[in-house]
């Protein structure tokens, strides 16, 4: 079954810590209605710093990332429908949905010894 990455762009958190904690419960209970389909539940961005072509690296992200969940799902409009109910886009959130690929084989010199 296909695998499904959710990107998180942007969001306004709740500064008030009972807010706060509504949309936590609300985001929890949105991953444990979507069951075994959560392959990797929330993984959030801490200290981002963007590298340009040129090796310099700066603090801070040019897209707005924030997190990712990896989700399995039946289809591209099953993972879309998953991702309309998320509480996320209640704060002013995004969310990208992709379809990640299965790469096969090693890259090429990959080190053996590294398993």
């Amino acid at each position: 079954m296909p695998q499904y990455i959710f990107v998180y762009l942007g969001g306004e958190y709740p500064t008030d810590p009972k807010e706060g904690q509504l949309h936590l419960e609300k985001y929890q209970q949105w991953l444990n209605d979507l069951g075994d389909a959560v392959l990797s539940p929330a993984v959030p961005f801490k200290d981002t710093h963007t590298v340009q072509a040129d090796g310099s690296a700066s603090q801070g992200s040019i897209s707005a990332m924030s997190g990712l969940s990896i989700m399995r799902m039946a289809s591209m409009q099953e993972a879309i429908a998953a991702a309309q109910s998320c509480p996320f886009l209640e704060i002013n959130g995004v969310l990208e949905v992709s379809e990640l690929i299965e790469m096969s084989g090693r890259a090429p010199g990959a080190n053996d010894s590294m398993n």
